[in-house]
């Protein structure tokens, strides 16, 4: 069957050849190179770790690994000369995925695992949750996002506690209108109380030893727009291009054609581990208090 798959990929590829989907299909080939592209994103680079990852076989996990190669999707980089083994990084080309990953795991988690309702947040118990809050012990993708300032940096500020939380937009009067019925959907209002709150303790945050940074899939310049405007003492960074959001398998939803992020929290430690989530978040500046709570018993 899986040959078969594979087989009809290609012979639409040949026969459709001015359709992007087709062509794309005769990269992906089959749903388990879609896998491979997510572990490796999350950080599992080595042949051993994604097969133990995916239980695929080791001959189909080398035909796969062969063919992004060759496509130039992942490249391959030594990290032993005797006996050789690389580390499979994503290329730029292979980067470029990453949306549609996100995409489809959107997809998935409110067409397939739920029952289509659009939300900004989710159920206690819920496969989406149970997935966020197993990033515990998990260590942060090593990624490079932009500030709102256009600085590139880490998302966590290295060699401390960090705070990030995501939100799902936040706008200046006047810079951008919030999405056509923004507010009817759940979990969406509360990004600018959310900000205003952290603001309003940067200075406890700062004196318990933590950093804090929003994240937000907005552009620089619209982050930018709202830290002048909120007047913010803490950097905004931009995940436009999805890479922290597929590196953790971020809860997301799609409103007026950007992916955005559902509300939550991660403290992360000097370590680059993180020890703590919150999600789902009903209460934007609650969860504040609570987080420096979390903050000040490390």
């Amino acid at each position: 069957m899986e040959r078969t798959i594979v087989e009809y990929v290609k012979r639409t590829d040949l026969s459709d050849a001015d359709c992007g989907i087709a062509q794309a299909l005769g990269v992906i080939g089959d749903w388990w190179t879609f896998l491979v592209v997510r572990d490796i994103a999350g950080g599992v680079t080595r042949f051993d770790g994604l097969q133990r990852e995916l239980g695929v076989s080791r001959r189909a996990l080398a035909e796969r690994l062969t063919s992004l190669v060759a496509h130039g999707v992942l490249e391959k980089r030594p990290y032993s000369d005797h006996p050789p083994r690389y580390d499979y990084l994503l290329t730029a080309k292979g980067e470029g995925l990453l949306p549609a990953l996100i995409a489809l795991q959107d997809w998935g988690t409110r067409h397939v695992m739920g029952d289509g309702a659009l939300t900004a947040t989710s159920e206690d118990g819920s496969a989406e949750t149970r997935r966020v809050h197993e990033l515990v012990n998990r260590k942060m993708p090593d990624v490079v996002l932009e500030r709102h300032d256009g600085e590139r940096v880490a998302p966590n500020a290295p060699g401390g506690w960090t705070v990030l939380y995501f939100f799902p937009g936040a706008f200046a009067p006047g810079a951008q209108g919030y999405p056509p019925g923004w507010a009817d959907i759940p979990g969406a209002p509360g990004c600018t109380l959310e900000s205003l709150t952290y603001a309003s303790r940067h200075a406890d945050f700062e004196a318990s030893g933590a950093t804090i940074r929003g994240v937000s899939t907005q552009r620089p310049d619209q982050l930018a727009a709202f830290v002048t405007h909120a007047r913010l003492p803490y950097p905004l960074v931009s995940d436009q291009d999805s890479k922290l959001a597929a590196g953790l398998l971020l809860p997301t939803f799609r409103a007026a054609g950007v992916d955005r992020f559902k509300r939550l929290t991660l403290l992360v430690g000097p370590d680059a581990i993180i020890r703590a989530v919150q999600f789902p978040i009903r209460d934007p500046a609650g969860s504040v208090e609570e987080m420096l709570t979390l903050v000040r018993g490390q």
